[in-house]
């Protein structure tokens, strides 16, 4: 691609994979689900190579340094010579020990927890909760 030529940031998103469709990518900056500098952008957004993009979809929030342009879509394997992810790993750790979280289940019918189940139930979340955050 030629540096005459522009891009969109809604063609760039959908060519590296972000998004399924450019729709999607389009939808995502006109909700503001797509920064630069904490400023919302629109779809038709020229990117530059350097630039870094904060990208929510969903509860994943991701920061994308352009390291190339791409104008179609390629496989994945290609995809990601063309952007860097530099999400703090504190973002990626969070999302992950959201999922790892002890699932505390009682058996149908139980009726509800007595004083002491109670209080076994709020020991082991407090030490749950103090484990994680070291």
């Amino acid at each position: 691609m030629s540096e005459k030529e522009k891009l969109r940031i809604d063609k760039y998103l959908w060519a590296i994979r972000v998004f399924k469709t450019r729709t999607l990518a389009s939808d995502a900056c006109k909700a503001g689900r797509v920064k630069l500098d904490n400023q919302n952008i629109k779809p038709s957004h020229e990117v530059k190579v350097g630039e870094i993009y904060q990208v929510s979809k969903g509860i994943d929030r991701k920061v994308l340094k352009v390291t190339g342009l791409l104008e179609k879509r390629v496989e994945a394997k290609i995809a990601v010579d063309f952007y860097q992810d530099i999400t703090p790993v504190e973002q990626t750790l969070a999302f992950k020990s959201m999922f790892q979280a002890p699932i505390l289940k009682r058996d149908r019918g139980a009726g509800r927890p007595t004083k002491r189940d109670r209080r076994e139930i709020d020991e082991l979340k407090d030490d749950f909760f103090e484990k994680g955050n070291d």
